[in-house]
C-alpha cells in the first residue's frame, strides 16, 4: 500500500523514494491507522482534547489542544517547546490517543501536558524545512570536533528544534562521557542551545535503518517502536545454536525476532518432560541431546556411544520418554530404548535439476586446459670425421648445413706462441697422432686462395 504523499505526487514520492512501496504502510514508520475513525461520538460528549504528535524518527509526544483547533491526521502544528517552539505532525485524534495513554504514559496528567498553539504557516513550514537541512552538516561537524577532543563517543544523529533555537545531539557510548568542552565549542559553531541525549545501539540502528539477514527492512526502523529484552533462553527454547554471529542484529545485541515465536514454543514445550533428567536401561543409562518442537521427537544416545555418532541417536516422542522415566521411579529397567523407537522419516531434497536448472556438476570436467604437445627438436647427425674425436671443448663436432658441408675451422694467428700449442694439442688425437686431413677442407682452402689478390712485392706500388 502506498503513502497518501505518493499517490497525491502521480505516484513519484517526495520523502522515502520508494515509488510508493512503503513497507511500513506510509513514508513514517510512526504513522497509525486509526481503527476508530469511523465511530461516531455520542451526543453531549466533545471530542478528547489530547492529541499525539511525531516528530522527527521514534519521537512522539502528546499535546492538549485548549483552543480547539479543528485537527486532522497529517496537519502540520505548531507545539509549545522547551524554550520556544516547535513543529510536528499529527498523528493520532479522538479516542484513540485515551488508549494510547493508558498504554504508552500511565500515569499522565492532562492539566500538565503542553499546549497546541496553531496550524502551521508557510513561514513555520519553511524555518522548519531550513532547519532540517541544517541536520546533516552539522552532525559531521559535531563528529570532528569530538574527535579532536578525543571523545569515545559515537554522534548517530542531529535534532533541530522547528525555531532554530536548540539542537539535540543523539550519540551512543560504552562508557561515561565529560562532554562539557564538545557542548562549549558546539554552541560557538552553531549559535544554538545545545542538548545532549545519550541512546543505546536499539535506539541507533531504527534511526539510521538498514537491511537485516532475512532480506527485509529492520523491525526497529519501520513498525517496531518498543524494546523489549532478549536473553539467550529464547535461543534455547526454540533450540537455535549459541552463535552470536547469527542470534545478533545489526546493533550487535540479540535479534528481537527471537521472541515472536518464544511464547509458541513455551506452550509447546509444556507438554515435554524435563531433558535434565537421564534414562536408565539395562544396557546402559543414556542423556538428551536434542529436541526437535515440530516433530514432537527427542533424540537420546547411550553413555557408551560417542556424542558425534549419528547411529546411535535413537528418536522417542514425549509419551515414550515419560513412560520410561516412570518405570524408572519404580527401580524398574527396560531392556534397551530401541523398543520405544519412533520412526522418523528423513526427507532427502533432490537438488540435481531443480525447477528445471542444470544440473550441480555441469561444470566438471568443463574449461580443461589442453596440454600442448612439446615439440622435438631435430638431433644433428654425427659426422664420421676423425678430426673431431678429440674429447676437449675446442674439439666439438661442428654444426653441418643441408649440403654437409663442414663448417670451416676458426683461423689462428701463427705468429703467437700459445695458440700455436693450442693448435698443436687440437690436431692430435686420443693416441697423440696427428689426423689426417680432410681433402674437402684442403679443396676449399685452395679455391680461397686462388680469389685472393697477389701482395705487390718490394718496390712495386700502385703508380
Amino acid at each position: 500500500m502506498g503513502c497518501a504523499s505518493c499517490s497525491n505526487s502521480g505516484g513519484v514520492p517526495r520523502g522515502c523514494k520508494n515509488n510508493g512501496t512503503c513497507s511500513s504502510g506510509g513514508c513514517n514508520k510512526l504513522g497509525v491507522f486509526d481503527w476508530l475513525s469511523n465511530m461516531v461520538i455520542p451526543g453531549g460528549q466533545s471530542q478528547f482534547d489530547i492529541v499525539e504528535v511525531r516528530f522527527k524518527n521514534s519521537r512522539k509526544g502528546f499535546f492538549r489542544n485548549t483552543q480547539n483547533v479543528s485537527l486532522q491526521v497529517g496537519d502540520v502544528v505548531v507545539v509549545e517547546g522547551s524554550p520556544g517552539f516547535d513543529v510536528g505532525v499529527v498523528s493520532i485524534v479522538g479516542e484513540l490517543v485515551r488508549i494510547q495513554l493508558k498504554k504508552k504514559v500511565p500515569g499522565f496528567k492532562p492539566h500538565e501536558a503542553r499546549k497546541i498553539y496553531r496550524k502551521a504557516t508557510q513561514e513555520d513550514i519553511n524555518l522548519w524545512k531550513e532547519s532540517r537541512e541544517m541536520e546533516f552538516e552539522t552532525m559531521h561537524k559535531a563528529r570532528k570536533i569530538a574527535g579532536r577532543l578525543g571523545l569515545e563517543m559515537k554522534i548517530s544523529d542531529v535534532e533541530f528544534q522547528g525555531d532554530k533555537t536548540k539542537a539535540t545531539f543523539y550519540y551512543t557510548a560504552d562508557q561515561r562521557v565529560d562532554f562539557r568542552q564538545l557542548i562549549k565549542d558546539l554552541a560557538e559553531t552553531c549559535k544554538v542551545r545545545i542538548e545532549m541525549r545519550q541512546i543505546g545501539a536499539r535506539q541507533e540502528a531504527s534511526r539510521l535503518g538498514g537491511i537485516g539477514s532475512c532480506g527485509r527492512e529492520l523491525c526497529c526502523s519501520t513498525w517496531l517502536t518498543d524494546f523489549r529484552s532478549v536473553s539467550t533462553s529464547a535461543a534455547r527454547y526454540q533450540q537455535l545454536s549459541l552463535n552470536p554471529q547469527k542470534l545478533a542484529g545489526q546493533c550487535g545485541k540479540l535479534k528481537c525476532c527471537l521472541n515472536y515465536e518464544l511464547d509458541m514454543y513455551l506452550e509447546a514445550l509444556k507438554d515435554f518432560p524435563s531433558t535434565e533428567v537421564k534414562l536408565h536401561t539395562e544396557k546402559g543409562t543414556a542423556f538428551h541431546i536434542k529436541t526437535d518442537v515440530f516433530k514432537r521427537v527427542l533424540w537420546y544416545i547411550h553413555e557408551t556411544n560417542e556424542v558425534g555418532a549419528s547411529s546411535g541417536l535413537i528418536a522417542l516422542s514425549p509419551e515414550r520418554v515419560s513412560e520410561i522415566i516412570d518405570l524408572n521411579k519404580k527401580n524398574k529397567k527396560p531392556l534397551d530404548l530401541k523398543e520405544f523407537k519412533e520412526e522418523v522419516e528423513v526427507a532427502v531434497p533432490d537438488y540435481t535439476n531443480v525447477v528445471g536448472q542444470d544440473s550441480l556438476d555441469r561444470f566438471d570436467n568443463v574449461f580443461k586446459k589442453k596440454k600442448k604437445k612439446k615439440r622435438k627438436k631435430p638431433v644433428a647427425k654425427a659426422q664420421d670425421n676423425t678430426a673431431n674425436t678429440d674429447t676437449t671443448k675446442t674439439s666439438t663436432p661442428p654444426r653441418q648445413k643441408n649440403n654437409n658441408r663442414p663448417r670451416p675451422e676458426r683461423k689462428t694467428n701463427p705468429s703467437s706462441g700459445a695458440n700455436k700449442e693450442t693448435r698443436e694439442k687440437t690436431t692430435k688425437d686420443a693416441t697423440g697422432n696427428a689426423p689426417q686431413q680432410n681433402p674437402a677442407n684442403k679443396k676449399r682452402r685452395n679455391n680461397n686462395n686462388r680469389n685472393r689478390k697477389p701482395k705487390p712485392k718490394n718496390g712495386e706500388g700502385n703508380n
